[in-house]
């Protein structure tokens, strides 16, 4: 099995742990400045509905073939060896921001194709990697740094001027540069035999109930959300959606750190539901008040946290747990689909869904879906192992029962003073009252 040869050979240590969180966090924040740079550059270039709509559609395609492709190529050509053309592509497809002619329609389709590629072809690997360096009581902590870091570089990306593309071309370049140094020192871990007994299939993934049981209320979350987005364009504009976007995304940070932590106390389940339900309160209170400022405050607040806490769930820990001890390449390249293809439906399909859906209706329907949602989740198994809950119980009221009986011994050692002082009191008292009786005594004998 690979996690136990891995952790027989190098050991599970915290060093190869943080490793694979700066690999990961670093592909996301890459991928969230090209996103950015591509629908800068599709937006200018397209001049119909139909070119855009091409564009995006081959964009989301090449993610997802070249996310199938990259899980079928790690056991043939290893880890290492994938890991660094994946890498090598994310290096040169900035650079052909500044070589070719970004006024041609063909140029920008092929530019889309490549962009999606390069972030597809290595992630499920990448995510597998991470997987196997960090044990399932640890993996939600190490997933919310995952999510602090990447939102950390978000805030800061976001202040890049993608105006003119030589910029930004070169942070992207630098940025998974930095990656490629890592992998090619990080020699032996990435040489490791990724081969296992059993070959697992995306027919062997779907046919798991559990996985079904998770992957459902994620699509239904990933659909809600980002179909939703469009509409606070229209209501709010866009400079107080972007006001609002950062604050949400501070959020996200903070609370997918807390989310990850206490998904490895509580478990994933409870977590995912207490996300559900956040965010189908804000729904709620936006489908009755879309005009009120307060309403949108209040939304944003829950969303942030819900997003904190689902993002840490649904992208980075609920498939390597569900995959045991095989393969989970194929468990995040399906899981993770859902956010791809909600955010393609939202890029062809938003501006139709804020001009004919009314707002009390798209809002108070995603409240009623996410409530929905919940559903799957009371089923599903939780793949947090229950002897890690118990022992984390356990070791809570062993340290809460140490408190009460330190308190206990507290309390009734300063009993035992206070008796004390008031038996030293007594004695005094009686003493004086045996002088004064002596000295009566001695006068009448």
């Amino acid at each position: 099995m690979l996690n136990v040869g891995f952790a027989k050979n190098f050991g599970n240590t915290r060093r190869l742990a943080l490793g694979s969180v700066f690999l990961v966090a670093n592909a996301f924040i890459w991928y969230f400045l090209v996103a950015r740079v591509l629908e800068e550059i599709i937006n200018q270039t397209a001049v119909s509905y139909f070119e855009i709509l091409l564009m995006w559609s081959l964009h989301f395609a090449a993610i997802a073939i070249s996310t199938m492709i990259g899980s079928l190529l790690t056991r043939r050509i290893g880890r290492k060896a994938l890991f660094l053309v994946w890498i090598a592509m994310g290096i040169m497809s900035p650079l052909t921001l500044i070589v070719f002619n970004l006024t041609q329609t063909l140029i920008v389709v092929l530019l889309s194709i490549l962009f999606g590629a390069s972030l597809g072809l290595g992630m499920p690997n990448c995510m597998e990697y991470f997987a196997t360096c960090t044990r399932t009581e640890n993996r939600g902590r190490y997933g919310g740094i995952i999510m602090l870091i990447s939102g950390l570089g978000l805030v800061v990306l976001g202040i890049i001027d993608i105006g003119t593309l030589e910029l930004p071309a070169l942070v992207l370049v630098l940025w998974r540069l930095s990656s490629l140094l890592f992998v090619m020192l990080q020699a032996k871990p990435f040489n490791e035999n990724t081969e296992k007994g059993r070959e697992v299939t995306y027919g062997f993934v779907l046919s798991q109930k559990s996985f079904i049981l998770y992957v459902i209320p994620w699509v239904m979350f990933s659909l809600v959300n980002q179909l939703s987005t469009p509409v606070q364009f229209g209501i709010l504009g866009k400079s107080e959606v972007e006001f609002l976007m950062f604050i949400e995304n501070a959020l996200l940070g903070l609370f997918a750190v807390v989310g990850g932590f206490f998904s490895d106390y509580v478990g994933r389940k409870r977590m995912a539901i207490a996300g559900f339900v956040l965010l189908g309160l804000g729904f709620s209170i936006l489908g009755l008040y879309p005009a009120n400022p307060l309403s949108w405050y209040f939304y944003t607040i829950v969303d942030g946290i819900a997003w904190g806490l689902l993002l840490v769930i649904f992208v980075i820990t609920v498939w390597g747990d569900l995959s045991h001890e095989t393969p989970s390449d194929k468990y995040y390249a399906i899981g993770v689909l859902p956010f791809f293809l909600s955010k393609y439906l939202q890029l062809v399909l938003g501006n139709f869904i804020a001009d004919f859906i009314s707002p009390y209706a798209l809002f108070s329907f995603a409240a009623f879906f996410l409530f929905l949602a919940v559903l799957p989740l009371m089923y599903a198994p939780e793949t947090l192992p229950e002897k890690h809950i118990k022992e984390r119980e356990l070791k809570s009221y062993i340290e809460k029962a140490k408190k009460e009986a330190a308190k206990a011994q507290k309390k009734e050692e300063e009993n035992t003073q206070r008796e004390n002082e008031d038996v030293e009191v007594e004695f005094e008292v009686n003493q004086e009252d045996y002088e004064e009786k002596l000295k009566e005594a001695e006068k009448y004998y």
